[in-house]
């Protein structure tokens, strides 16, 4: 008999335990600011008020009191931020919402534009790792975005159709061509094999400027629809361009000092490929058709300023190397040359054969 009520608590538990662990967030954005809805379940609310009762909070005079204070807490967890800027989220109201079992706050935002931009950050309540909270985000009566925030997918972001201001659009796309350079390790491998056979300054401003000015060119064809060669073949292209400095670089060490340096040519002839390649990972960013112009440049700079940083990181190192010994400047630049070429012979064969 002890072992048959043993059995139904255990049963009966999950079913008196939170059957619903969501919590809804619905936001309006407007010219003016924005303003919204947060409902959280009681379940989760009665947990952050220690005696408290679910049932309890479902009086309007008990989600009034206890409203603000909730909020304040709530709100802690919560971060929307539109271009850059975090929305300081203003209590309104607090009522039970029958409906789902819960209390829903009302609240606004001011703000002096309607934003491009927005991400919307929540771990509403971290005690409950299953716990999901479901987003509806409109701009004035249409709906922009529907998402679910947990604890694997803490953050959304979207944009709002509206036109992008000029500090939100360089800020997200230079950061995108920083961003790019640093994931990607082709790239960088390029750049320094370039700069492993050294040089004076103005032999490598002119390898560097080679790259740039010709990556430019594409980046920019390739963005605006004029020139658009496929992935299957730039990716490959890109992966022999490695390979390709490689071999160059320990051909000129062969050849000694009267080697001819073919470096700024292949630079700038391999940086039309490479420029390709940023292109399809702008398209893939997404771009604002109101400031296409500037999105293109402002993740070209982005792009300059991550080869720059990887320039003026590699570039002194090996001058140091080589005036402190010729002999080990040359062993850096040929076995550095050597795994150039095999990382790009095996991104090739990884690129078409997939291997």
């Amino acid at each position: 008999m002890k072992l048959f009520a043993l059995l139904l608590l255990l049963v009966a538990a999950p079913a008196s335990a939170h059957d619903a662990p969501y919590s809804f967030l619905n936001l309006r954005f407007a010219p003016g600011g924005a303003s919204g809805t947060l409902t959280a379940h009681v379940v989760d609310l009665a947990h952050e008020l220690p005696g408290a009762t679910p049932d309890s909070l479902l009086t309007p005079a008990r989600a009034s009191a206890l409203g603000p204070g909730l909020f304040a807490l709530l709100a802690s967890r919560v971060a929307i931020v539109g271009d850059g800027d975090t929305l300081r989220l203003s209590y309104v109201s607090a009522a039970p919402d029958s409906e789902r079992n819960g209390i829903r706050f009302a609240f606004a935002a001011a703000g002096a534009s309607l934003p491009y931009d927005v991400s919307i950050e929540a771990r509403l309540f971290p005690y409950d790792p299953q716990h999901e909270t479901y987003v509806n985000a409109y701009v004035g009566d249409s709906l922009r975005n529907q998402d679910l925030v947990d604890a694997r997918h803490p953050q959304v972001t979207f944009t709002t159709g509206a036109a992008p201001r000029f500090r939100t659009v360089v800020r997200r796309f230079v950061a995108a061509g920083v961003h790019h350079i640093f994931i990607g390790p082709d790239h960088i491998l390029f750049v320094i094999g370039l700069l492993l056979l050294g040089g004076s300054i103005g032999r490598l401003l002119k390898i560097v400027t080679g790259f740039t000015v010709a990556h430019s060119i594409t980046l920019a064809l390739a963005t605006l629809g004029l020139v658009t060669p496929p992935a299957r073949v730039i990716e490959p292209l890109i992966a022999l361009s490695i390979v390709f400095i490689g071999i160059d670089n320990l051909r000129a060490l062969h050849g000694g000092a009267g080697a001819p340096d073919r470096r700024p040519w292949l630079a700038f002839l391999f940086g039309f490929v490479h420029g390709f390649g940023f292109a399809s990972v702008l398209r893939q960013f997404g771009l604002p058709a109101q400031a296409l112009g500037l999105a293109l440049f402002a993740f070209n700079v982005g792009v300059e300023i991550g080869q720059a940083t990887i320039v003026l990181a590699i570039a002194p190192l090996i001058a140091w190397i080589r005036s402190a010994s010729s002999n080990a400047g040359r062993r850096v630049a040929f076995a550095g040359s050597l795994v150039v070429g095999v990382a790009g012979l095996f991104w090739f064969a990884q690129r078409t054969f997939g291997l």
